[in-house]
């Protein structure tokens, strides 16, 4: 079966990540109540593993930065079309974030969807 994923690389302050945590455990809920079939939030371990250059320097972290590696997987890219209009439908989305005040600059963060090349 053919998917198809949305990937994001976002630098995150290091003091905000229990905000964004609990930000994307609510937003995972709603993704996958509204067909996404896997949510996934990954906080950055291993910044140069075997010595390549990593998503830091991707990413232009600051010193008091990490970096959230997160993906959400469809069945397609329509499918994912349709789940991400339900989902900004949502009111709870809205609800969890402070536009005023939110927990990273949106303007750093990187997103593309991406068409599955091996699924194994």
């Amino acid at each position: 079966m053919a998917r198809y994923v949305d990937g994001f690389v976002i630098p995150m302050p290091k003091k905000n990540l229990a905000l964004y945590k609990k930000i994307a455990t609510n937003a995972g809920k709603i993704w996958r109540e509204h067909g996404a079939l896997e949510y996934r939030e990954c906080v950055l371990e291993d910044p140069n593993p075997m010595g390549l250059p990593g998503f830091p320097g991707l990413a232009k972290t600051k010193k008091n930065e990490t970096v959230v590696f997160s993906w959400i997987v469809y069945k397609s890219r329509a499918h994912r079309d349709r789940v991400n209009k339900k989902v900004m439908a949502d009111p709870r989305i809205q609800k969890g974030m402070d536009p005023a005040n939110p927990p990273f600059d949106c303007k750093q963060m990187a997103y593309s969807g991406f068409t599955v090349l091996v699924d194994r």
